[in-house]
């Protein structure tokens, strides 16, 4: 069904992997449209109550495929117009997808592939994983979301210092600061992966995308706002059936068995 992505559903949970591998997953205008399509059709599909998102070969993404947009450009690209037809709708579907996203992340994350990263809900990086805000590398500044999340994560300073010096981390000091969330040896993070979206994937699905909207929208909103984007949340998950199984288990003093609805 997809050329760039490999599109695979078990248990609740689609596993959407970068699958470009010879170009260490740089994102082409293919696969910046396979990942897109791939992410509405999970979004869409009842049966999928999680993503993770994942990158074949040897590592995550090395973000953009320069070669390919130099190639297609008429003249100097205008990287602002690529953006936005790329990075910057790829991420905003991302975030307002109502399920959890994980990203399963191994090997180099470097440049716009952080972004990505960073636009999941939930990280966990293999011990090989390394990360860099590469961009200044190549005369750039950080774009696809690095400079909305990552001083969010990890702080206005730390941030500053990886974008403007493009120095790679290791797997333990990005958890240690805060860019994901936990660390597993490389032969068992698709097993620790797959662990997480299925707990995910039990979850009250609505609630957890309500949750996940109100929490973004609410990093620049004022208190009046936030509250009432919460009492408006409320109602829409005080009517669903999970909420209704949630409260019947707990009078029962027994496990509640969710089912997204």
């Amino acid at each position: 069904m997809y050329e760039t992505v490999l599109y695979e559903k078990a248990s609740g949970v689609a596993r959407i992997s970068l699958n470009r591998p010879r170009k260490l997953n740089a994102f082409d205008g293919m696969m910046h449209e396979e990942l897109y399509d791939a992410l509405g059709e999970a979004a869409e599909d009842d049966e999928v109550r999680c993503v993770v998102l994942r990158g074949e070969g040897r590592g995550f993404s090395a973000g953009a495929d320069l070669a390919q947009i130099i190639e297609n450009a008429d003249g100097d690209p205008d990287l602002g117009e690529y953006l936005r037809g790329s990075y910057s709708r790829l991420v905003k579907r991302m975030v307002a997808t109502p399920k959890p996203i994980v990203a399963s992340l191994h090997g180099p994350v470097y440049g716009a592939g952080v972004g990505i990263a960073l636009a999941c809900d939930l990280r966990i990086a293999a011990e090989s994983a390394k990360f860099s805000v590469a961009f200044i590398k190549i005369g750039l500044m950080p774009d696809a979301g690095v400079t909305f999340f990552l001083p969010r994560m990890i702080g206005l300073g730390r941030a500053i210092e990886m974008s403007m010096l493009g120095d790679a981390i290791e797997a333990d000091e990005a958890q240690r600061i805060g860019l994901v969330g936990k660390v597993a040896a490389d032969d068992s993070l698709a097993e620790e992966s797959q662990a997480l979206a299925e707990r995910l994937a039990a979850l009250p699905t609505a609630a957890l995308g309500r949750m996940k909207a109100a929490i973004h929208a609410n990093f620049e909103a004022d208190l009046e706002t936030a509250l009432e984007r919460e009492a408006e949340g409320q109602t829409f998950c005080g009517f669903t059936q999970d909420h209704k199984e949630g409260v019947a288990a707990f009078f029962e003093k027994r496990g509640a068995e969710f089912t997204g609805r």
